[in-house]
């Protein structure tokens, strides 16, 4: 069964602070090792909320409101994994992190392959959860036709709880994600440029995901050196939320296992 994208926060724990023209939000928890976690398109924090528990037990978690998203601001009301990936680095400067894991999904695992590819040495070990390295036609039909009403109850609720700044901030991210169906520039990823990422990487990905095909994860598998694939059966887009899936403790077991090298 699975439970809601983003549960009900009913107070703020985290902090604010200035990158560049951009405020940015974020949460800790935990400690030890870092491990940066990046929510989805028209997500939040709170999209970890439900897995925190059990990650904070054995890391410092980091949980980041992605520019436009939750609590962070945009005032060039525009987004790009690859400028998103520019403000999670320099969050971590800030916060004096230099090596870290990290997990994202979707576009949160969008953006952890630009940082991947941008500063390699950083990241230990990433999970990528249904992300992609390039929108395929399927996924940019629903990006141009998407809207609040023809959206799923679950995602419209996620969308509702996790814009702080109510209807505005909803229409504003519709937009953007409607202007990914017109851009092949920035998730435009090859077998090379894959091929330079050193971080131990575990693919995750449903088999039936309606935004990017399962030959995608498997490209993507196989073009990063030594990566692991989980491919989830009748597993939709970010299908960890389902009770029968044994995310938490696949995703532990497989970034403890980086730390014992």
């Amino acid at each position: 069964m699975a439970s809601r994208y983003a549960p009900t926060q009913t107070a703020t724990s985290g902090q604010v602070v200035q990158i560049n023209h951009l405020e940015m939000y974020y949460e800790e928890y935990g400690a030890g090792k870092p491990l940066v976690l990046l929510h989805g398109f028209g997500g939040c924090v709170q999209n970890w909320h439900p897995f925190i528990a059990q990650l904070s037990e054995r890391y410092r978690l980091i949980l980041v409101d992605l520019r436009g998203h939750g609590h962070s601001t945009n005032p060039d009301n525009k987004f790009t994994h690859s400028e998103a990936a520019g403000d999670v680095f320099l969050l971590l400067d800030k916060l004096g992190i230099d090596r870290f894991s990290a997990m994202g999904m979707s576009t949160g695992g969008m953006t952890l392959l630009h940082m991947a590819t941008r500063q390699p040495r950083r990241i230990d070990a990433m999970v990528l959860i249904s992300a992609t390295s390039h929108f395929p036609e399927q996924a940019r039909v629903i990006m141009r036709r998407a809207s609040f009403g023809t959206m799923p109850q679950a995602v419209r609720d996620m969308y509702s709880e996790c814009a702080k700044r109510g209807d505005e901030q909803i229409r504003q991210l519709i937009t953007q994600f409607n202007a990914f169906h017109e851009d092949y520039d920035d998730m435009n990823f090859t077998a090379q440029s894959l091929s330079t990422i050193t971080a131990r990487t575990l693919v995750v990905h449903g088999d039936r995901d309606v935004f990017f095909p399962v030959e995608i994860p498997v490209n993507i598998y196989r073009s990063i050196p030594d990566a692991a694939l989980w491919i989830i059966p009748g597993g939709d887009h970010v299908p960890i939320y389902d009770s029968a899936v044994p995310f938490t403790a696949t995703a532990l077991r497989f970034l403890d296992g980086a730390d014992s090298k």
